[in-house]
């Protein structure tokens, strides 16, 4: 009795949790991603107006924006009688009505930017790293699709961008602002070329920017200033990520998509609707990064790891249109006259690949980088289970494949538990007419009837919980290697054999259509596959190898749970729906062995 309690409360819990997702979360995901597309379009619609006080910038559609205020400043430091001042707040671009990206590209001065993994460019006005393309990833599976656009220039429809440079808390101090143009020495960045950006102010202070890039996605930004007046500055160093416009996020609970960083050590995740509650998050931190991540791409700021930053996180709300912003900004540095001053600080703008995050983790000392990916609260058995899979990955040549031996080498982790759950299991069925007897003598007397039932167990030396320990312990396996399937992009894209091109995605099948004989495409919650049905078969024919409850609610109750299960897997990711299904004819496979041995008959 106690075992049947223990996992229906375990079936109810998966069950509540799964249904909660798909038959309320999701409809209300999609509820404000239109509303949110509703006034993206309205907010088109409208005409900017400037900000007393700030100079108007012209706009891509010939509109103004509010320009940024690269030299605002925050209140004193208690005690200091200073100001203090913080990284700009860079305005809210119009969307553009008529405009393409090729056209808007064209429109101002740039570097090229080529790699094997990258290409864009760098707008040499402002020196905004805006314009970022993976060579390597599309959005679909057809190799003809296009291909992952990560950064887009002011006058996009969604701006999103990476900004360097200087402030400092004394206004004549003429510096660099989104619109002061540099000038480059060569006309491509490539990882084998660095650019080299330079300005001269007029005052006697000389600003030089050098951009390099690493083979895959992470650039190095050195900021130079050389102090060729009479008197000495201080100038505080800053790097900024802007994004307008609040992208369409899967609003799954167990991924995180927004704004994250990782402070003295420490790792803060901020959704979008939270920032646009607080307005402003500030904190300080020495070394470690802030950025804003999506499923499978991240655009961080990387500081110097030994420096003391003050960060934040912020929105603002202009015409309707989200803007969103991290930023960071470093401590005083003091350039007397005749002298010059650097600083040193990288962005990542890239795919979160696992080996690569690691990598730059372990090389360039980056605080718990690889913490970019959602690995959650199994961390200790995601990123274990992600690594045997890419072991097996690129020995089989074959996610798929992976999958399937990764499953074996589970089973044989805890066979000899299995084994021992699996006889009292077995024990329980050859107990099963002697507990109907019980049932039916007793049939009016709960309480006697379990008095009877716990006096068999202890005759005949049977533990009615054993039986369970399979099910807990697939259980955390189970959301490991789900999120492992949902967060890492080594499955994006993965193909198995046949039908399953893409692991990270849904069986494409549906029985509705005939699996593909009918030209029909039926609604989302009709769409069982092939796989969830035989995931639904095997798990029938493991549930008939165990004994039927004594309560015939609960033999009802399980007899469907197959069916449930069958419907709510059928829209998870295709790679964990093969294992589960593949699990399960290794478990029928092994308990059949062991009834076998112990003379249980089979069938029931």
């Amino acid at each position: 009795m106690e075992q049947r309690n223990l996992i229906m409360a375990v079936v109810a819990s998966v069950t509540i949790l799964l249904g909660w997702q798909f038959l309320y979360e999701q409809p209300r995901i999609e509820k404000e991603m239109a509303a949110r597309k509703a006034a993206q379009i309205e907010a088109a619609k409208n005409k900017p107006a400037t900000v007393p006080g700030q100079p108007p910038a012209p706009s891509s559609n010939g509109a103004t924006v509010p320009a940024p205020t690269p030299q605002a400043t925050a209140p004193a430091v208690p005690g200091s009688g200073a100001q203090v001042p913080t990284a700009p707040v860079v305005g809210v671009p119009v969307k553009p009505a008529g405009p393409a990206r090729a056209a808007i590209l064209k429109k101002t001065p740039r570097v090229q930017i080529s790699s094997d993994r990258l290409t864009g460019s760098i707008q040499l006005k402002g020196g905004q790293i805006d314009d970022l393309i993976f060579t390597d990833y599309r959005e679909t599976l057809d190799k003809t699709s296009p291909n992952i656009t990560l950064l887009s220039p002011t006058g996009t429809k969604n701006p999103y961008y990476a900004q360097f440079g200087w402030v400092s808390s004394n206004s004549s101090i003429k510096l660099p602002t989104p619109e002061t143009v540099w000038t480059a020495d060569r006309t491509t960045l490539s990882p084998k070329q660095p650019m080299i950006l330079r300005w001269d102010n007029g005052q006697g202070l000389k600003f030089i920017r050098t951009i390099a890039l690493d083979e895959n996605y992470m650039f190095s930004v050195t900021q130079t200033v050389e102090n060729n007046s009479s008197k000495a500055v201080t100038l505080y160093p800053y790097g900024l990520v802007s994004r307008t416009g609040t992208p369409q996020t899967l609003g799954f609970f167990i991924l995180h998509e927004g704004l994250l960083g990782v402070f003295n050590g420490r790792l803060k995740e901020l959704d979008y609707d939270d920032v646009q509650e607080a307005k402003n998050i500030s904190q300080r931190s020495k070394g470690g990064w802030i950025g804003i991540t999506d499923k499978y791409w991240l655009t961080a700021l990387i500081p110097d790891q030994k420096a003391d930053i003050q960060t934040n996180f912020r929105h603002n709300l202009q015409l309707k249109a989200d803007k969103y912003q991290v930023d960071y900004l470093g401590d005083p540095k003091v350039i007397q006259a005749g002298s010059s001053g650097t600083v040193s600080n990288r962005l990542f703008a890239g795919a979160k690949e696992v080996n690569l995050l690691d990598s730059y983790e372990e090389y360039l000392g980056i605080s718990r980088f690889d913490l970019a990916i959602d690995f959650g609260w199994f961390y200790f058995l995601t990123k274990p289970i992600f690594y045997v899979l890419l072991w097996f990955a690129n020995y089989l040549g074959n996610y798929g494949l992976a999958i399937l031996f990764l499953t074996v080498i589970i089973k044989l982790a805890f066979f000899p538990l299995a084994n021992k759950s699996y006889r009292a299991m077995s024990k329980l069925k050859q107990l099963q007419p002697k507990m109907t007897k019980i049932r039916d003598r007793h049939q009016n007397d709960r309480a006697k009837m379990n008095e009877a039932m716990m006096q068999l167990y202890k005759n005949e030396k049977v533990n009615p919980a054993a039986g369970c320990f399979p099910m807990l312990i697939q259980i955390p396996v189970f959301f490991a290697l789900y999120k492992v399937l949902f967060v890492s992009i080594e499955m994006r894209h993965a193909p198995f054999y046949g039908w399953i091109q893409d692991l990270s995605a849904p069986d494409p099948t549906s029985l509705f259509s005939l699996f593909g004989l009918i030209p029909w495409n039926p609604p989302e919650f009709l769409l069982i596959g092939i796989w969830p049905i035989l995931m639904g078969i095997t798990m029938y024919l493991q549930q008939k190898l165990n004994p039927a409850p004594a309560d015939p609610m609960q033999a009802k109750i399980f007899m469907f749970l197959p069916f449930i299960f069958t419907i709510m897997l059928a829209r998870f990711p295709a790679g964990l729906v093969i294992y589960w299904a593949w699990n399960n004819i290794l478990s029928i496979a092994q308990q059949w062995v062991i009834m076998r041995r112990m003379g249980v008959k089979v069938n029931p």
